[in-house]
C-alpha cells in the first residue's frame, strides 16, 4: 500500500496547501454560478422591478370568424390575451402591434372597447403601431391606442364600409336551374344572388350601411380630436394612405417603430414581453384536414382583403 500511494503523489501530486486552496476556489466559483443561476430564476419569476417591461401583443389578420387555416382576429380569441398582457406585473404600458385590412366592423368595436376598458381599468396606456397595414377594421384597432403609430410605408386609412357579392341569375337560367324560396316577410331573401336585384333591397343595405359608416367616422373624430389636418370630405371617403401622408392628415401621431418608440419613452434598458396564443397540440394535428372547402374559401377571402392593398 506504501508503495502504491508513493508512486500516485509522485511528480508532486502529493496533497499541498496551494492544492486545498484551489479545491477552496472551485467550491467558491460553483457556489457563485449557482447563486448567479438562481438570481436569474427569481428574476425571471419574480421580475426586477427597476427594469421597465412593456408587454407586446400582436394584432395580425383579417378581422373576423377565425378558421383553422387563418390567423383571424376576433373578440373570441383576444379577450384572454389582451388580459394576459394587462394583468403581467410591473408593467408601464401595452403596445398592440397592428397588421389587417380590416373586416367585421362588429368585431373591430367589441375588440377596440375591451382594450379601451382594460387601459381606463389597470391605468396602463396603450400605443398602437401600424405595421403592413392598418386599414378599415384594422385603423379601427389603431385607434385603441392612447398614441399611434405607423412606418413610412405602411397602409393608413380606409375609412368607410364595404359589402360585396355575386349575382348567378343569368347562370342558372341557362343551365336550366330554377330558384325556389318561401319566406314571411318580403325582405327575407334581401340580396339573395340567385334572384335580381330590386332598389327596396339595396337601399336597405345602404341604409344600414350608412349607420356603421357614421359609427366609424364619429371614433375617429374623437380618438384624433384636434389632430386632424385637411378636408374631412378627402379623410372619410374610404380612401388609404402611406404612413407618411397619415401624419401630415392627423390620423396618426408619428412615424416610428416600436422598440425604437419604447426605447425613447423607458429607456434603453426596457424589457419587452411578448404575448402570444398557445394552440392545443390536437387543434395542431387536426386543425389543417378538416372543413378544408370551408378553410380554403377564408383563406382566399384573406389573401384577396390583403391584395387590395398591395400586400
Amino acid at each position: 500500500m506504501k508503495n502504491h500511494y508513493s508512486y500516485k503523489y509522485h511528480n508532486n501530486i502529493e496533497p499541498t496547501t496551494a492544492n486545498t486552496s484551489d479545491i477552496k476556489n472551485c467550491r467558491c466559483l460553483f457556489l457563485t454560478s449557482f447563486c448567479v443561476f438562481l438570481g436569474k430564476i427569481y428574476k425571471k419569476i419574480f421580475g426586477d422591478k427597476n427594469t421597465p417591461k412593456v408587454v407586446c401583443l400582436n394584432l395580425h389578420g383579417v378581422i373576423g370568424k377565425e378558421s383553422k387555416m387563418s390567423s383571424a382576429i376576433n373578440i373570441d380569441n383576444l379577450s384572454p390575451l389582451l388580459k394576459r398582457a394587462f394583468e403581467t406585473k410591473n408593467i408601464k404600458a401595452v403596445a398592440l402591434n397592428i397588421n389587417s385590412p380590416g373586416g367585421s366592423p362588429v368585431q373591430s368595436e367589441l375588440i377596440y372597447n375591451y382594450v379601451r376598458e382594460l387601459s381606463d381599468e389597470k391605468k396602463i396606456p396603450v400605443y398602437t403601431f401600424a405595421q403592413d397595414v392598418a386599414a378599415s377594421g384594422g385603423y379601427w384597432l389603431l385607434l385603441s391606442g392612447d398614441e399611434i403609430y405607423a412606418h413610412n410605408s405602411s397602409i393608413i386609412g380606409s375609412i368607410g364600409v364595404i359589402f360585396y357579392g355575386f349575382g348567378f341569375v343569368d347562370l342558372i337560367k341557362k343551365i336550366g336551374i330554377e330558384r325556389r324560396v318561401y319566406t314571411e316577410g318580403k325582405n327575407k331573401a334581401v340580396l339573395d344572388p340567385f334572384m335580381p336585384e330590386e332598389n327596396e333591397n339595396i337601399e336597405i343595405l345602404k341604409d344600414a350601411q350608412r349607420d356603421i359608416f357614421e359609427s366609424f367616422k364619429e371614433l375617429v373624430k374623437v380618438r384624433r380630436q384636434g389632430k386632424l389636418r385637411g378636408d374631412e370630405n378627402k379623410i372619410f371617403t374610404g380612401a388609404f394612405w402611406s404612413g407618411k401622408r397619415a401624419l401630415q392628415l392627423g390620423l396618426i401621431d408619428e412615424v416610428c417603430d416600436m422598440r425604437k418608440k419604447m426605447k425613447e419613452k423607458f429607456g434603453n434598458n426596457v424589457e419587452f414581453i411578448q404575448i402570444n396564443s398557445k394552440k392545443g397540440l390536437l387543434k395542431s394535428l387536426f386543425s389543417e384536414k378538416t372543413d378544408l372547402v370551408e378553410n380554403l374559401l377564408v383563406k382566399i377571402e384573406e389573401k384577396i382583403n390583403f391584395n387590395k392593398f398591395g400586400l
